[in-house]
């Protein structure tokens, strides 16, 4: 799997979290009050839990999805970020893998192969990773130029629905826009897009939520043994 669709996944994982472009026609207005809602949200931000289906979707040449299911966890403190996307299902058939972000440093845990590998000069995708879960409003806007879509209710939720642009060419390049339907009340995204380039996209999912003030301490941990392989990329 390519860096790019790992990259999403953590995100997706992760893959959260926002400046107007003068060409968007959201009032400015509506715009900052979702982003001063997300400030607040994110004070209260500790830790989450949540189911996710994560559907890779390409249109040419020919149409293909590839479907994986499982549980994300997102911890925040302070300026400390740590996100693990436990997979149990690909395309129906179990298929345990962890990824994992926490200090800038992205690792996949391929458990079938033992191996761990590490992509070090992930950190610049963070603000990607933790996208529309614990996110301030702030945080947001100094990666992403933002356009407002106004709300749409998910599940009977409501929500927030935001078109996003990255501010840094490189993420850019990778995903050309992303669009999110987030919780302004919890911080959180029920739903993600990603445009990954012509005939390429990614739907995420998010639904059982949970909010415990902290998450058990081998959450983000490997469970590594002698005989894992580590590879450094």
């Amino acid at each position: 799997m390519h860096l790019k669709r790992k990259l999403v996944f953590a995100a997706s994982m992760a893959l959260l979290l926002l400046t107007t472009r003068a060409a968007f026609a959201a009032p400015a207005d509506e715009k900052d009050r979702v982003l001063r809602r997300l400030d607040e949200a994110a004070r209260n931000f500790h830790a989450t839990s949540a189911d996710f289906q994560f559907d890779s979707v390409e249109t040419d040449p020919i149409y293909d999805k590839d479907t994986q299911r499982g549980t994300v966890y997102y911890k925040r403190a302070g300026s400390t970020f740590q996100m693990a996307a436990h997979i149990n299902e690909h395309n129906g058939k179990p298929s345990p893998k962890i990824y994992g972000f926490s200090g800038g440093v992205f690792r996949l845990f391929e458990i079938g192969l033992n191996q761990v590998t590490t992509y070090k000069k992930a950190s610049r995708f963070e603000s990607y990773v933790m996208l529309g879960f614990g996110a301030s409003g702030r945080e947001l806007a100094d990666k992403w130029e933002i356009k407002y879509l106004g709300p749409e209710t998910l599940s009977g939720v409501k929500t927030e629905k935001l078109e996003l642009f990255a501010k840094d060419p490189a993420v850019r390049k990778i995903f050309p826009r992303v669009t999110i339907w987030v919780d302004a009340e919890r911080g959180v995204s029920l739903k993600q897009v990603f445009d990954e380039g012509p005939g390429q996209y990614r739907v995420c999912v998010y639904f059982n939520f949970k909010f415990p003030q902290s998450l058990p301490a081998d959450t983000f941990t490997l469970k590594t043994d002698k005989k894992t392989t580590f590879v450094n990329r």
